[in-house]
């Protein structure tokens, strides 16, 4: 499941848009440090990540900030066994009864957890 690079340069400008709303919030001038989560089901290639929000943060008040991703697992709930599953893909099988219709729960999105700067 690979991701084009415009998928990550997708999210870098969303990540930087967050990034700068956060930081006018708190009254930084400068970032010099942001830790970002990613979902697994999210098929983001951290160093393309990396490279985008390079790219798109020059200039800005992210420019040169240290970038630190953590990926979050995914898993899904499976309404026929009535439990919650590690996925690996968006679209995946419960191992117990077969249902492949399950509904992811967590690892599809993005979030800026930190910001530091000043």
């Amino acid at each position: 499941n690979q991701a084009s690079p415009m998928h990550e340069m997708s999210l870098a400008e969303s990540a930087l848009q967050i990034i700068e709303q956060a930081a006018v919030a708190n009254n930084l001038r400068r970032v010099s440090k942001v830790r970002l989560e990613i979902g697994q089901l999210m098929a983001v290639e951290p160093q393309s990540l990396r490279c985008c929000l390079e790219l798109v943060a020059r200039g800005s008040l992210a420019d040169g900030a240290e970038l630190e991703i953590t990926e979050i697992p995914a898993s899904g709930w499976c309404e026929q066994c009535a439990i919650r599953i590690p996925m690996l893909e968006i679209i995946a099988a419960c191992p117990q009864c077969g249902n492949g219709r399950l509904q992811p729960s967590d690892g599809m999105g993005m979030r800026v957890t930190t910001l530091e700067g000043w």
